[in-house]
């Protein structure tokens, strides 16, 4: 059995989590911690018969909570500066990571790397793990090594309530496409186009452009526009619901309890894609 700490359990991700962890035969969630609902069943939050009885414990009493449950796995889809700081806490204890938050500064990601390695404590990093995103990172980079000299845009959307912009998810795509192109993303990304004159670079050599929607309860949806002469190519993900995110962290949950090298891995890599 798997001890696992959850982070951030009342939240949407957090829930769906729990619930499926709290389930699975092969997980024993042994601690949760947030900054509200302190003292409430982690069961009757998420309407599951929880056989541990899980309390909601202070984040901010973490260290405390590790030194008593001692969990193995810390899965956390909380916000950059919760997980800067809490997960921190956790590789210093040798505990092994599964970070879906986005938007984690790169100052943060190069130190937790070296955390990673002098702890022993190996981490699944990635900004989205549904298993068909996965694929479309993969699939979107392939593509543009045909289509280099086509106009390649991003677009993705998502619900009101999302802080980050673009998503991660969408940086990620990005990133697939300039790696397969020999292009660095941080010199040829666009985000938006201003009102006004504003003439697009022809060929994603150039530019690729990535745009953000964000309105009601829409769970994620990504397209790669491939625009060339006389004709286009549409890649399009859609999450129906967060099921798709919370499965993909279960499977990153059990690859990490098993992962003998101690780096960062991709859901690619849990995957093996």
């Amino acid at each position: 059995m798997i001890k696992l700490l959850i982070l951030g359990p009342t939240g949407s991700m957090g829930k769906l989590l729990s619930s499926l962890a709290i389930t699975d035969g092969e997980i024993d969630v042994v601690a949760a911690c947030d900054l509200t609902q302190i003292g409430k069943e982690l069961g009757s939050l998420v309407a599951i018969d929880d056989p541990n009885k899980i309390k909601i414990k202070d984040v901010n009493n973490l260290q405390e909570v590790i030194n008593e449950t001692k969990p193995e796995v810390v899965v956390d889809f909380t916000v950059a500066k919760a997980t800067e700081k809490n997960c921190k806490i956790c590789v210093e204890n040798g505990i092994r990571c599964v970070i879906g938050t986005t938007a984690m500064s790169k100052d943060f990601l190069d130190k937790f790397e070296e955390l990673v390695g002098k702890n022993k404590a190996p981490a699944v990093i990635s900004p989205n793990m549904a298993t068909g995103v996965n694929i479309l990172f993969k699939i979107s980079g392939i593509l543009a090594s045909y289509l280099k000299e086509w106009d390649i845009e991003v677009i993705e959307a998502h619900h009101h309530r999302k802080i980050d912009a673009p998503s991660g998810t969408a940086l990620k795509i990005g990133e697939a496409i300039s790696e397969s192109i020999d292009s660095n993303l941080d010199e040829i990304a666009k985000y938006g186009r201003a009102r006004g004159p504003n003439k697009r670079l022809v060929g994603a050599k150039n530019e690729i452009g990535i745009h953000s929607i964000r309105g009601g309860d829409i769970v994620g949806d990504h397209t790669v526009l491939y625009a060339g002469p006389g004709e286009r190519i549409e890649l399009k993900h859609q999450a129906h619901s967060r099921t798709c995110f919370a499965t993909g962290a279960i499977k990153a949950i059990k690859f990490i309890a098993q992962a003998t090298e101690n780096r960062i891995f991709s859901t690619s890599e849990v995957l093996g894609l």
